[in-house]
């Protein structure tokens, strides 16, 4: 090569970059304030006098001796604390952290002291990483944690290496130059003197990127490598050994960085945001950003990317997953890599998306952004000669080869003018080959095109585009999900979440709000409303697409087309006068339905949904031992996509709500679907949700999960990496909150973990700690089934106890039809054991159309009475967490957000009626949108929901037993015993008294009955069919 590229790696046994066989994950730490208020308010439950090592991370860069002057200054009269010295190469230049020993019975509090000086950013843990090795007995080796814990921990991202043996992996060979790889560098950042890889996983990395063996041939043999040992040889390092390594590279102007890691968790800041910081301050105009444009200081990634640092990552190996994409591989200024094999299929292995930072209110991006062969890739031994591994973290150093290749194409003084991460991603997805069959979530923009990126950056100019620049609903299956399902009037907006990638600059803006350019007067039946990044920045944003279509739509059937454009600006580079501009544009094919009616629509419930991160949410599978945390996102389409796939293949089709209950208009949909859900329920969507069913027939599908607080104490750790105890946030599901949702049902989960397998009708199931029904109303359909019960009473263990439990109920309450079952894991393809798709069918048929199936509806299962268990069986809520930190309702104020329909946005929710009209095109009929069902809705005074914004604060403390004494007698009439009443109700077109005797009730249920028999009358107040405001109310007398 002309020009030497510098790349580096962070070197264990390998380096940072080279590592094919683990996850990075951590989970912060519990807190009672909330985590960015007070980001290390550790809840430890154990010894408060432990001493353990913290980052105390700065607002600016000075040399150590200078920050550890300031903290002596500052807190000379305080005990209990000792500066850490850290002896490294970076001590040569500026730090912007530094390490302290913390102990004492005064830590908590010597800490919020620390956090408030004002040179001081956080204070955070410093976080021990570890892996462990493992053999398959299949020839396949590689790194596995024993569980995905708290803390950072390598797991998951597990490398194959063909027809070896674990012992070849280790030994004690140094890092030998005769590898044939220009090695300008290695660095020892452990607290270990040693520089050897004793595993060569980070050696392998190296060949596969600059090797110059003939048999294993690198990308870019001339490329200069930077060989950073971070990693002991017991298999443990630290936040801080990576913070030093990471400033050492910005220091040292490194061109690419390939991270060969990734974990779950987004939050970690710490390691974050190190990608994305700049050391310079950058003024705009009269604005002056120093280091931070978004209102903190940046972190280790945005702050490597921010100094034009090329970063390439792996996307994790914990595919075929849904919604497992690794950080930092799905940051949107990193380059996220997945995995192919010689085929061109998507490796198994490969994580997939969508990112999930976005859930609840808005919906992940795309990624990876290319993928590349991950499968039998030859790179160097420790030794001499090649072997073959395989993964995502082989895949990505692949695409770091590549990219130190093609960094050669630019001459070496226009190299940081023109190349960025920004350009480099543009010229990689640009170029990418997209693969036949997988989708976009599975290959991004495709596979890896060298020549195409080549010819891209030949003639390369500065500009900001949009990745995906397309969204076309007839290219299936590539568009999933967006093609599987048409737009239609009267749904919850699509959000299609596109990428600003800004290679003008490492700062930019929107210039001013984006437009929507239909191709023909058709197209303008699609109504769009956009968010975007205020600032673009380190040198990528979002632009996101809320797409309706507007009422006179409502019989079209056909394609909508057209651009939506965005223009970007940066300012001036050096040198030049005028701020750089852009336009980018997204082209949209949308196909447009006829709205169907109510019986085919369904509803699914995101909002209450809590996953990993910010807290330790529990698994929903306690058969799961090797991971503990529930960080798939629980999306309908990330780890519940196969389970959406099958509701559109049956007919049905399925919208999300992102927001509180009171955000969505009951009469357009039959089901509303609640599955694994954890947070808990604003008082108005209790009352409101009640109302829907009983009055509005809206059906309700439930798929529970477990909940014991003694399991969930049982499940406590002391965490060596965080040094503090762990302790669930919540089970499986919140039981507790479900059971004060549906309590005016008379519906209520108990605190059973039950485990077994059962069979419908010769359709085999299989529970995976689920839980029991202990509450249910009479005249519905209880399955009960011969269970183990794995839960804890009071300290003791019910393990290997079978006995019959009641599982699976159905009913018809009011108007509505109401389904509840207590296991979510059939329908979850995380660690599904066997799914039941076959039942979800069956209920949503139910609930949706009233279709019965003979076996579920068997006279057998029918009960008489309601069915009321001890009240000790339902569970109480934890009392020694503070849930108000993980929930969104708990302290929070009911708003409805940017997934909801336009008319709700910012407002408390709906009305009987919707909200205003769009405006109507001439020739399109308006669809009356109020459902199927004919019934009579009786609302009373305290449930009439105004969309509109109100001044009064919306409580979002937790509503217990506020139904035990209330219950309206019509919350347990069926369909027939409404229909009755509806038919007296149409008789007279005036107020009157209408008296039902007990013979005039006769197919009355039980309860209704004996409420009627005690009543010396009940009048009913009847509509007057003229208004507009009619309402029906309905009062008994009762001694």
């Amino acid at each position: 090569m002309a020009h030497q590229i510098h790349s580096f790696f962070l070197s264990s046994l390998l380096p940072l970059l080279a590592m094919v066989s683990f996850s990075l994950l951590r989970l912060p730490p519990a807190s009672d304030p909330t985590p960015t208020e007070t980001p290390i308010s550790l809840l430890i439950t154990g010894n408060e006098t432990l001493t353990m090592n913290y980052i105390v991370r700065f607002r600016d860069y000075r040399m150590t001796d200078d920050h550890h002057a300031y903290l002596e200054e500052n807190l000379r009269f305080s005990e209990g604390w000792r500066w850490i010295e850290r002896r490294n190469p970076a001590l040569s230049f500026p730090t912007d952290f530094g390490v302290l020993e913390i102990g004492g019975e005064r830590r908590l509090l010597l800490i919020e002291d620390i956090q408030r000086l004002k040179r001081v950013k956080d204070v955070f843990a410093d976080t021990r990483y570890s892996r462990s090795l493992f053999f398959d007995g299949r020839g396949k080796q590689g790194f596995v944690s024993e569980k995905k814990r708290p803390g950072k921990i390598f797991t998951s991202m597990s490398f194959e290496e063909e027809g070896k043996k674990s012992s070849d992996l280790v030994g004690n060979n140094s890092f030998r130059l005769e590898r044939k790889l220009m090695m300008e560098e290695r660095t020892n950042w452990t607290n270990e003197d040693t520089l050897n890889d004793n595993l060569g996983h980070g050696t392998f990395v190296a060949g596969v990127i600059a090797g110059e063996d003939e048999e294993c041939l690198g990308f870019a043999p001339d490329t200069e490598i930077y060989a950073f040992r971070v990693f002991t040889d017991a298999q443990v390092s630290y936040t801080s050994w990576f913070l030093d390594a990471f400033n050492y590279a910005i220091a040292t102007n490194m061109d690419v960085l390939n991270l060969s890691i990734g974990g779950p968790d987004y939050l970690d800041l710490p390691f974050v945001e190190k990608e994305h910081r700049q050391n310079v301050s950058i003024k705009v105009q009269s604005f002056s950003f120093p280091f931070d444009v978004h209102g903190y200081v940046a972190s280790p990634v945005w702050e490597l990317t921010a100094n034009n640092i090329i970063m390439v990552s792996a996307i994790g190996n914990d595919g075929p997953l849904y919604g497992t994409l690794n950080n930092p591989a799905d940051q949107s200024d990193v380059i996220g890599v997945g995995g192919i094999d010689y085929s061109d299929h998507i490796a198994s292995f490969s994580s997939r998306g969508m990112s999930t930072w976005e859930i609840p209110h808005g919906y992940g991006r795309v990624k990876p952004d290319v993928v590349a062969y991950g499968r039998d890739i030859m790179g160097s031994k420790i030794t001499t000669g090649c072997k073959s591994l395989s993964g995502t973290s082989v895949a990505s150093p692949v695409v770091a080869g590549a990219v130190c290749l093609l960094v050669s194409v630019i001459p070496e003084n226009a190299r940081k003018d023109l190349l960025n991460p920004a350009s480099m991603k543009q010229a990689l997805v640009e170029a990418a080959t997209k693969l036949s069959g997988p989708n976009i979530y599975e290959q991004g923009a495709g596979k890896l095109n060298l020549l195409g990126s080549y010819e891209i950056l030949k003639e390369y100019k500065p500009r900001a585009t949009l990745f995906p620049s397309v969204l076309d609903y007839e290219d299936c299956p590539y568009m999933w999900p967006f093609c599987r399902q048409p737009l239609y009037v009267g749904a919850m907006p699509v959000i299609f979440n596109a990428t600003i990638l800004n290679g003008m600059g490492v700062i930019g803006f929107v210039e001013s709000p984006p437009t929507w350019h239909p191709f023909d007067d058709v197209s303008n039946l699609l109504s769009i409303r956009f968010t975007y990044s205020d600032v673009i920045w380190p040198w990528t944003g979002f632009l996101a697409l809320h797409m309706q279509i507007k009422e006179e739509g409502s019989q079209f059937s056909g394609f909508i087309e057209g651009n939506v454009i965005v223009k970007v600006y940066s300012p001036p580079h050096r040198g030049e006068k005028d701020r750089r501009i852009s336009t980018c544009s997204l082209r949209l094919k949308l196909r447009v339905a006829p709205t169907p009616p109510r019986s085919r629509r369904v509803l699914w419930d995101q909002y209450h949904n809590i996953k990993y991160p910010p807290g330790y949410i529990p698994r929903d599978s306690l058969d799961v031992r090797n991971d503990i945390l529930d960080w798939h996102g629980d999306h309908l389409h990330t780890n519940f996509h196969i389970m959406f796939n099958m509701l559109r293949d049956n007919g049905y089709f399925v919208e999300i709500l992102g927001s509180p209950f009171t955000c969505f208009d009951a009469s357009h949909y039959g089901t509303l679907l609640m599955v694994d859900l954890e947070d808990e329920y604003f008082r108005e969507e209790i009352e409101k949700l009640r109302d829907d069913i009983v009055d509005g027939g809206l059906g309700l599908a439930v798929f529970s999960e477990w909940y014991n607080v003694d399991s969930m104490v049982k499940m406590r750790f002391f965490d060596d990496n965080t040094r503090s105890w762990w302790t669930p946030v919540t089970g499986g599901a919140n039981i507790p909150a479900l059971n004060e949702l549906l309590a005016p049902l008379g519906i209520a989960f108990g605190d059973k973990i039950l485990n077994g397998d059962f069979s419908i009708n010769g359709e085999q199931s299989h529970y995976a700690s689920g839980t029991d029904i202990v509450k249910f109303p009479g005249g519905g359909y209880v399955h009960s089934f011969e269970l183990q019960d794995n839960s804890e009473t009071r300290g003791k263990q019910n393990s290997g106890m079978t006995k019959e439990s009641s599982i699976l109920g159905l009913a018809e309450i009011g108007a509505g039809r109401v389904v509840v079952y207590g296991d979510s894991s059939c329908l979850d393809s995380s660690h599904m054991v066997a799914n039941c798709y076959w039942l979800l069918d069956k209920i949503i048929d139910f609930t949706n159309r009233n279709v019965k199936d003979s076996v579920l509806f068997s006279d057998s299962s029918r009960i008489s009475f309601p069915m009321h268990e001890n009240e000790s069986r339902l569970p109480s809520r934890r009392t020694d967490v503070n849930f108000s930190i993980y929930s969104k309702v708990v302290g929070r104020e009911l708003m409805c957000y940017q997934d909801s329909r336009f008319e709700v946005w910012g407002t408390k929710g709906y009305g009987v009626q919707l909200m205003g009209r769009n405006r109507k095109l001439p020739g399109y009929p308006t669809l009356t949108l109020d459902g199927d069902f004919n019934i009579t809705k009786k609302r009373t005074e305290s449930n009439k929901y105004q969309a509109s914004k109100s001044e009064e604060n919306s409580s979002g403390s937790i509503v217990r037993n506020s139904f035990s004494k209330s219950i309206d007698f019509f919350g347990l009439l069926n369909h027939e015993e409404v229909r009755i009443i509806r038919i007296a109700l149409l008789a007279q077109s005036r107020s009157t008294q209408l008296c039902l005797s007990s013979d005039g009730i006769a197919q009355l249920s039980l309860a209704s009955a004996l409420v009627c028999e005690k009543a010396r009358s009940v009048s009913v107040s009847l509509p007057d069919v003229t208004r507009k405001n009619s309402s029906t109310k309905v009062s008994s007398a009762i001694p």
